[in-house]
């Protein structure tokens, strides 16, 4: 069974610590949101599930439940040792059981940790997890377009960051990560959750949003090149794109240069890059 929110306070309060505003903190305990995370991952048993800041670990005990092999990555010494101390008859590798990485998940912005990069093995595996605002995106990102042996991430994050992971071309939420995700994803909402469900209460709506790549080669390559040049451009999105790339060249792909970029669409940024990639934008 999930921890309750009884059970949750009382692991902090047996060691005298308190929900971590700068690690973003705030652990979901509805037991119905929890397993509904679990569901719509569809996790098999013995699957290797990645999960982000487990807190004091009520979803890594719901899928060790479920027979999955976690691993689970933990910056916070304390909640680090909370997981490990609630599961020591379960620490290792093996379905059913887990493995405590106390390290940031990320090495920079574009890169897992080296630590968790040695405890995932390179194995095939799942993101599921209740995600820290602050690592959301790029976390999100890094999976999609670097690690092809991550077959999908469900997670639980802010209500805004969900809107641009679904946003449509000229929309306020249309930016470079809703692009990329339009490119590489199948990307679903999966419930809207209250800040109620979470202790401590955020000021914000969280929503749970389910991301499975595409199946078959990218669109654009080289990827790390068509990202860069999206950035670039999209970094001026209220200027027309006659004025960041050259109306001239702009005309040439057929896109009226007198267009801003939040307005093009997935298929016009690949015309437009495939073109022009090699352009710097001017100031």
């Amino acid at each position: 069974m999930p921890q309750t929110l009884s059970e949750i306070r009382a692991e902090l309060d047996a060691r005298g610590i308190r929900p971590k505003h700068r690690f973003g903190q705030n652990f979901l305990h509805d037991q119905n949101q929890l397993r509904k995370l679990v569901s719509a991952a569809a996790v098999r048993p013995g699957e290797v599930v990645l999960e982000v800041g487990p807190g004091t670990g009520t979803l890594t005990e719901t899928l060790l439940d479920a027979g999955a092999e976690v691993v689970a990555c933990e910056l916070d010494p304390d909640m680090a040792e909370i997981v490990r101390a609630r599961n020591r008859h379960r620490l290792g590798p093996g379905a059913g059981r887990v493995t405590v990485v106390e390290a940031d998940c990320l090495d920079g912005k574009h890169s897992l940790s080296a630590e968790l990069l040695d405890a995932l093995g390179g194995r095939p595996f799942v993101l599921v997890a209740n995600l820290p605002y602050q690592a959301a995106t790029p976390l999100m990102a890094t999976l999609l377009e670097r690690h092809p042996e991550c077959r999908g991430q469900f997670v639980t994050i802010q209500r805004e960051v969900a809107d641009r992971l679904t946003a449509a071309p000229d929309t306020d939420a249309w930016g470079p990560i809703g692009l990329s995700m339009r490119l590489l994803a199948e990307v679903s909402q999966v419930a809207v959750l209250s800040p109620g469900c979470f202790w401590p209460a955020p000021k914000v709506t969280s929503a749970m949003v389910a991301i499975v790549p595409r199946p078959g080669p990218r669109p654009v390559e080289p990827w790390t090149a068509f990202t860069a040049f999206v950035q670039q451009v999209f970094g001026r999105r209220r200027k027309q794109l006659g004025a960041i790339l050259g109306r001239d060249a702009v005309t040439t792909t057929g896109i009226d240069p007198m267009r801003r970029p939040e307005t093009l669409t997935p298929e016009e940024w690949i015309r437009l890059h495939a073109a022009l990639g090699s352009a710097t934008p001017s100031a």
